[in-house]
């Protein structure tokens, strides 16, 4: 074999060590990707609803004082909601009831209570028999949570909400059926109301703040 064959089997070689090297690196960047989307989103459940695909989506779409229609409630402090003909699962803001869905958790007590308020308001509001609600972004926590859930307040009819123009995020705190709840300490515009709601609810001792009723839990 003489040296100028030599030479070029050995760039041949080369080559083939360099375009190998190229495609491992791809794997390993797409799987690195997947993994960095998985810690930024979260895994693919909406709080015990099934995943979504139009998780992370349309938050943009929604404007206020404009309706928009209940798809269903999936529990207390979550609903999914029509937007632009896409269904999309809505977070509530500051607040947080009883478990009710999650299969990975047991029914916490008052959660029922909380769900059965949610699909009696959300069914209670229009001439038709369907339910539209207004919701209200909030900059100061962004617009989705890790879920890809978009993160709203609803504001309730003034007949819902005893004369007084409040949001379902209030009226359950304050009537005892969620917690206020605050993310990462995360501060939100509400934030201050509903800590004062939650303290006049234990005052009260509202729901699930009854010690007859939740004596785990209205501590």
């Amino acid at each position: 074999m003489d040296n100028k064959t030599s030479k070029q089997r050995n760039k041949v070689a080369l080559v083939g060590v360099a375009v190998v090297i190229v495609l491992c690196c791809g794997v390993l960047y797409i799987s690195s990707g997947d993994r960095i989307a998985t810690l930024l989103h979260g895994t693919n459940t909406t709080h015990g609803d099934s995943f979504h695909p139009n998780a992370w989506k349309y938050a943009d779409l929604i404007y206020p004082n404009t309706p928009y229609p209940v798809d269903h409630v999936v529990d207390g402090d979550t609903l999914v909601v029509n937007v632009a003909g896409n269904p999309v699962t809505v977070r509530l803001i500051g607040m947080d009831t009883p478990e009710t869905v999650d299969p990975r958790k047991p029914v916490g007590c008052y959660g029922p209570e909380a769900s059965a308020e949610a699909k009696r308001i959300f069914g209670s509001h229009s001439d038709d028999g369907s339910s539209t609600v207004y919701l209200e972004r909030d900059r100061s926590v962004g617009d989705y949570d890790k879920y890809g859930r978009v993160l709203a307040y609803v504001v309730l009819p003034l007949d819902i909400a005893s004369g007084t123009p409040t949001t379902y995020n209030e009226y359950m705190i304050r009537n005892g059926y969620a917690r206020e709840y605050t993310y990462l300490n995360q501060s939100y515009a509400n934030q201050q109301v509903f800590k004062l709601a939650e303290r006049q609810a234990k005052k009260q001792h509202l729901g699930l703040w009854d010690l007859k009723t939740c004596p785990n839990l209205a501590v």
